[in-house]
């Protein structure tokens, strides 16, 4: 288990990783028209911004002397990882379909992990300045106006400093509010939100991207958040922190068990979350 002086260390590491990534990935999206888009072997985008987000996080992690997993680094092979017994999971940009739109809907995810259990995470939204972070026990918090800077230099203290406890607000009983993709949405998860609509009529559909759908989760502006198609361990590490910190669950479909980290195949399987106080049973 890590130590306060530790786990300080660490969060101040990775929040101003994710700060400095997002300067990068900001410098990149104010020119548009250089994207430089390619597709990956699984057939989804990838963009410039993606690997300068995936070279700063490296090079600032690095100093932890941490093994870092990285969607941009997947092609790891499992035996020389499988017997880590910490590792940052990092996505660099998350939401890249979002980045390329140009709807601002982008995140930079780094998780801690140690045991295969995310133990301190954050998710930054830089279009928004805002900064979800979160340690095993410690809490989930919210820090906002944190500008990207490839300069970041932030302190233990500097990072508390005017951040606020998660949740924040809490949706009215028997009120349903639902996350879903913007861009990855399927029949699957049209029939399970029509299952939920017989019990919540006015059930209201919420269509987000990239894992600002946790940090949704974990303010209380959103209640439930449904997932039927593919994603990976780095898209959900960082996230599932933070919104269990605030109070929430994720928890696996069908067989609802927890979601499991540093498998042999990287990726989920479907999945849902519920937010504090929603009791579906």
């Amino acid at each position: 288990m890590l130590t306060e002086e530790v786990r300080n260390y660490l969060l101040t590491s990775v929040f101003n990783a994710a700060v400095r990534a997002g300067g990068a990935i900001m410098q990149i999206y104010k020119h548009r028209d250089d994207y430089d888009v390619t597709l990956k072997s699984d057939r989804t985008p990838i963009t410039v911004a993606d690997r300068a987000a995936h070279r700063t996080i490296r090079e600032y992690l690095g100093q932890t002397r941490i093994p870092i997993l990285s969607e941009e680094g997947r092609e790891m092979g499992y035996d020389e990882r499988c017997n880590w017994e910490m590792f940052w999971l990092v996505d660099p940009l998350d939401g890249t379909v979002e980045f390329i739109k140009g709807n601002n809907e982008f995140t930079v995810n780094i998780a801690l992990m140690e045991d295969n259990r995310s133990v301190a995470s954050v998710i930054y939204v830089p279009y928004l300045q805002k900064m979800y972070f979160a340690a095993r026990g410690f809490g989930a918090f919210l820090k906002e106006h944190v500008a990207p800077d490839e300069t970041a230099a932030y302190s233990a203290e500097g990072i508390m400093q005017g951040a606020g406890r998660l949740p924040f607000v809490a949706l009215p009983k028997g009120r349903l509010r639902v996350a879903v993709s913007r861009s990855h949405q399927t029949a699957e998860t049209a029939a399970h939100i029509n299952a939920l609509r017989g019990r919540y009529p006015d059930l209201e559909v919420v269509e987000q991207g990239s894992s600002y759908k946790f940090c949704m989760l974990a303010e209380g502006s959103v209640n439930y958040y449904v997932r039927t198609t593919h994603t990976y361990e780095w898209d959900t590490a960082a996230g599932e922190l933070i919104l269990a910190e605030a109070g929430g669950v994720t928890r696996a479909l069908p067989d609802d068990g927890e979601l499991k980290y540093n498998k042999e195949n990287l990726q989920n399987p479907w999945f849902v979350c519920r937010g504090r106080g929603l009791d579906l049973d």
